[in-house]
């Protein structure tokens, strides 16, 4: 059993997904709960980070009939930032000819960077191998030359930041068996080898922070996160209609369009007061035209971002939009406006099993998550510990469980 928890700041989200004989994975279980400890993707909160993880976990455990004890953990956050970075080793055979061992040495080359204490590295990920002269080899294994070098995007976090997330999964009674950068995830579950081998734009708007990662060549050039979601739409609709919080979410998940040309101008929506006044009745245009620039700002941010970098014409194959404020109408034709491109929204795909329920740009995350595990690329060393006495705190836990049930 492979277990994707994406840890969020609207919700967390459990997927539990097994690979079946013919190499496709059968998503089984699906759990979600409502999140209440993260801020912008940051856990704020352990003990409500705990039991929100816990009633996900428990949910997928029930809809699959079994019980997990570790999971591919997601993590973003305003902390995370990308580099690219470059090694170069001599190849080190009597031969010469280029072993794993080299292609080790190479990529530990390109991870000596200056690194602040507070500091670590999440991902080394090869972009492509030079042997001598010869650039663009994505397989060195086995040829032959006297230099290698590679080129690899290397992705950081904050220590404390990672060890929350961690601390918060050992303490629900898990292990937690490799930490994934979230764009990383939801690009295993949308995106087409196709589009990554021509250049593509991934940007995933969650309900705290908008990760973005560009892919070209088959691999990744550039990753950011910036600390803008769905919930900064949320609280713009909250603030301009003088409506509860609640209420806002609810309206902009029903009637929420984030392009005013889409909708009618008879439209109108009912609001809900403050304070036990009235319910009104206003045009879902005055929605529409607090929702637009808010989402416009948000891709005009990951423009920026990819102009900053040089970057901006190396999304050949377009835009690809996911995640949960992606569903809203309009999402995808206004990314084509601001970012003079194509784009689609990106829903997971090529799953069994469950696969109807996890169709959703809201379960990205968690199916890349699991799809991430599958394939197998985290290193085979011992699971993240976050102080906390994994194993202890798991047996415990269900001792205690046992004896309330007892006495």
């Amino acid at each position: 059993m492979i277990v994707g928890l994406d840890v969020g700041t609207t919700k967390i989200c459990a997927i539990i997904a097994e690979v079946s004989p013919v190499g496709r994975l059968d998503v089984v279980g699906v759990g979600a709960a409502a999140s209440r400890g993260l801020r912008k993707g940051v856990v704020v909160n352990i003990d409500s980070t705990v039991e929100s993880i816990r009633k996900a976990v428990a949910e997928a455990e029930q809809m699959a009939g079994v019980e997990v004890a570790s999971v591919y953990a997601g993590v973003a956050g305003g902390h995370i930032r990308g580099l690219n970075s470059r090694g170069v080793v001599a190849v080190s055979g009597r031969n010469r000819e280029v072993s794993a061992s080299d292609v080790e040495r190479a990529l530990e080359a390109a991870k000596a960077i200056n690194l602040p204490q507070d500091r670590e590295i999440l991902h080394v990920l090869p972009q492509a191998f030079v042997v001598d002269e010869q650039d663009g080899v994505r397989e060195p294994l086995g040829m032959s030359g006297v230099r290698l070098e590679v080129e690899v995007h290397i992705v950081t976090g904050a220590v404390t930041s990672i060890q929350n997330v961690v601390r918060s999964v050992n303490r629900a009674g898990l292990t937690v068996q490799d930490i994934v950068l979230e764009p990383l995830a939801s690009a295993e579950a949308v995106l087409s080898p196709d589009e990554k081998e021509l250049g593509v734009l991934l940007i995933d708007i969650g309900g705290g922070t908008t990760d973005a990662a560009l892919f070209r060549e088959g691999a990744i050039w550039h990753t950011a996160i910036l600390p803008l979601g769905g919930d900064h739409i949320t609280n713009d609709i909250a603030v301009g209609l003088r409506t509860p919080t609640g209420e806002a979410e609810d309206l902009k998940k029903r009637y929420g369009c984030s392009l005013t040309s889409l909708v009618r101008e008879d439209e109108t929506i009912e609001v809900p007061s403050v304070g036990g006044r009235k319910p009104r009745q206003l045009s879902r245009q005055i929605l529409s035209e607090i929702v637009q620039p808010r989402v416009e700002e948000i891709f005009t941010l990951v423009a920026r971002e990819l102009s900053k970098c040089a970057l901006q014409d190396a999304a050949t194959a377009g835009v690809v939009v996911t995640g949960g404020t992606s569903i809203m109408e309009g999402v995808p034709e206004l990314a084509e406006q601001v970012l003079d491109l194509p784009a689609r929204r990106g829903v997971p795909g090529a799953l069994g099993g469950l696969a109807d329920v996890v169709r959703s740009p809201i379960y990205a995350t968690g199916v890349g998550l699991a799809l991430w595990g599958a394939r197998g690329r985290a290193p085979a060393t011992a699971p993240f510990d976050g102080g906390d006495g994994t194993l202890f705190a798991r047996i415990s836990r269900r001792m205690s469980e046992w004896f309330g049930e007892i006495f």
